[in-house]
């Protein structure tokens, strides 16, 4: 017997020996795989890894995705097809940026004290420190993507695929520039899309302030608003059409309180007849929902809010320069003073923040970039759409949420007012790209476009998997389809979409290092053992719900890892030593019910196996190999067998198992699989799957 089965199994031992062995032997990289001719014909299999940002280490989240990742690129490598995981990392435009001033002002720097170019360099140092150390991260969880094609979404080629993809839109007439008011960060002091919002619930206040009718002030429309300061931009009252209430002052004269401008009663459908007394203050310049009603009905514009969050001069000589929450306490000051405020009620409702610095999203009307997305979003739904779509998601409920976007989505603000990223490809321009524009390029300009001619273009496009989270369904994934059905003919990205489940603290909370709940995967690592971990998180992705990580699930990853080295200790002892166990058993020549029992069992989990793994039910696949294994396999069969055993049935289960786990675990499965004494064996990354 290997007197390393002498010793406990130790993790610290193996892995890093285990994972430098792979990347030796060449077998991450689809063109060092060997049996070339039959895995040509066999197929592709490409998986593309959703480029983590530069922005810091890896978290949970990532290590379940890597490992579900793994898992599938494993299985299809043992298959016999020729296999790519393509890796990446992410410029991420303001989220880099941010982090990077944060650090700069613990110096007491600002980006401005350094210019743009040095700041620029900066950046590129952080790129350089964090992206390889995220690389590193995924060596850690036992990624096995092809390390010579990792790709950058600002290295050289790929701008030149951002270049080619903006040019083309814009030639094509479906990028143009226009004045509209959009959401505006007064902190990041750029332009974001809807999707880069963040809502956060704040209990406030409910506002009812009377406007005046002109032809006869004594009488007036109660507004409710929970902004009374917006209000110094009114130019409409907006009620209903079908509001009994206002049907007799629809086109009728108010007086704005405090400013006192005229203004009129507008009737829109779109008003909500319920919300506060049914009558809505208009204020176009700074509200999104405000400045389509007020193009539905040719309403005048005024800016009361600059980009830094300060009043202008047009919201009166009283307000100029002073910060929103200085104006509205005065503006409610003030509507006390001249009786316009009838009443006030607690209120809880959403205010919209930036998605990296938190700061308030103050609307504002902007000079910017846009995508137009009518043809684009109808080509991407019809992608989707149907009882056998082009595309399939892993669950309903995200192709539901797919399409209720691309049904309702609006021309994308593609426009940033940051020194971070691809710039606008126009002279005169200092505006860079929309992260998300870039990166919706990933599927195919990683592969080499805009070349078409490109070897790795016409040999792994389109992918076969994209698995990524839920909150960025519209911020990626729907983008990657429409630009590429755009850019590749009409050809989907991928075939399949699993979106994996959020990992949450243990008490339900989300993960997150200022509220004490996040995790370092690789301490855990540390700890546990990459296989343990992976063990830990698969083994909770069950039923499509959100995982609620406890530890003591990569506990008993690190026990199940413990049971396999002592099982496999036991039939070395047994003599299990030959090229012969890796033939199929003939179940004619089986004698003691026990073989024949446990080799039916076996032939079940392999056929459950392949199949749930197939349906991307990963923890379904898991808990049935661990049943096996531990009950079938070692309580039962092992135990009740001792006296009469069959090391030939000994060993070919064992072997199978360890093919099964591979995927899941595969550093402790390579690691055994290498001490078994067997004839002209592989590596077993490459051995034929069950």
């Amino acid at each position: 017997m290997n007197d390393k089965f002498s010793k406990p199994y130790n993790p610290k031992d193996v892995e890093e020996k285990i994972y430098k062995l792979w990347e030796e032997s060449g077998f991450f990289n689809p063109d060092k795989l060997p049996n070339q001719e039959d895995r040509e014909k066999k197929g592709k299999y490409t998986i593309m890894l959703p480029p983590p940002n530069v922005t810091g280490s890896l978290h949970m989240g990532h290590a379940l995705n890597a490992t579900i990742q793994d898992i599938l690129i494993r299985k299809k490598r043992m298959e016999g097809y020729k296999t790519l995981w393509l890796p990446g990392t992410d410029h991420a435009g303001i989220a880099t940026q941010n982090v990077v001033e944060k650090k700069l002002q613990k110096e007491g720097i600002s980006r401005h004290d350094l210019g743009k170019e040095k700041f620029l360099e900066k950046i590129w140092e952080w790129k350089e420190e964090y992206g390889n150390k995220i690389l590193d991260q995924l060596k850690k969880i036992g990624a096995s993507c092809d390390w010579s094609r990792v790709r950058f979404t600002m290295d050289d080629g790929y701008k030149k695929a951002v270049e080619k993809a903006f040019l083309e839109y814009y030639n094509d007439g479906l990028i143009y520039q226009g004045e509209r008011v959009i959401n505006w960060c007064k902190r990041c002091q750029t332009s974001l899309s809807d999707l880069e919002i963040e809502y956060e619930e704040e209990k406030g206040n409910l506002y009812y302030i009377k406007y005046p009718l002109k032809e006869d002030n004594s009488k007036y429309v109660i507004v409710a608003t929970t902004r009374p300061e917006t209000m110094l931009g009114d130019t409409a009252v907006a009620v209903n059409l079908n509001d009994e209430r206002y049907k007799n002052i629809i086109g009728s004269i108010l007086i704005l309180p405090i400013i006192g401008r005229e203004i009129s009663v507008i009737a829109d459908e779109l008003i909500d007849k319920e919300f506060g007394t049914g009558a809505v203050k208009i204020t176009p310049n700074h509200s999104l929902v405000d400045s389509d009603i007020a193009d539905r009905h040719n309403l005048p514009r005024i800016t009361i809010i600059d980009k830094f969050g300060k009043m202008t001069v047009e919201a009166g000589k009283e307000f100029e320069s002073l910060s929103v929450k200085d104006a509205k306490e005065k503006v409610i000051l003030k509507l006390k003073e001249l009786n316009f405020l009838e009443k006030t009620e607690d209120y809880i409702y959403r205010i919209s923040k930036c998605y990296r610095c938190n700061s308030v999203i103050e609307p504002q009307s902007s000079k910017q970039w846009f995508l137009k997305m009518g043809e684009l979003g109808k080509k991407a739904k019809e992608a989707v759409e149907g009882n056998n779509p082009k595309i399939k998601f892993n669950d309903n409920k995200w192709k539901k949420i797919y399409l209720d976007w691309m049904s309702n989505v609006k021309d994308w603000c593609i426009s940033r007012q940051i020194w971070w990223g691809h710039k606008i490809p126009i002279d005169g321009v200092d505006d860079v790209l929309d992260t998300w524009f870039s990166s919706a390029l990933w599927p195919f300009a990683t592969l080499g476009w805009p070349d078409k001619n490109s070897k790795d273009l016409k040999e792994f496009y389109p992918t076969q998997v994209l698995s990524t989270a839920r909150d960025i369904i519209t911020l990626w994934v729907g983008r990657m389809i429409f630009s590429s059905i755009k850019f590749m003919d009409g050809q989907i990205p991928f075939s399949n979409i699993i979106i994996h489940p959020t990992v949450l603290a243990k008490s339900g909370q989300r993960m997150s290092k200022s509220l004490g709940t996040g995790i370092d995967p690789l301490g855990l690592i540390e700890k546990y053992g990459a296989d343990a971990v992976r063990f830990g998180l698969i083994y909770q992705m069950m039923g499509g719900q959100d995982i609620k990580f406890d530890e003591s699930h990569l506990l008993a990853g690190k026990k199940f890892s413990n049971k396999l080295w002592n099982a496999t200790r036991f039939a070395l002892l047994n003599s299990v030593a030959s090229e012969d166990y890796l033939q199929e058993i003939n179940h004619n020549n089986l004698i003691n019910e026990c073989d024949k029992k446990i080799i039916k069992l076996l032939e079940e989990v392999k056929k459950n196996i392949n199949k749930q793994i197939e349906n991307f039910e990963f923890g379904q696949a898991l808990h049935l190999l661990y049943d096996f294994f531990w009950y079938q396999f070692c309580d039962d069969y092992i135990e009740n067998s001792k006296k009469q055993l069959n090391n030939k049935v000994l060993g070919y289960v064992l072997i199978s198992l360890l093919k099964l786990l591979h995927p899941f675990m595969p550093f402790i499965t390579e690691e055994i699989w290498s001490a078994l004494p067997l004839k002209d064996k592989n590596m077993l990354i490459i051995e034929k799957w069950n």
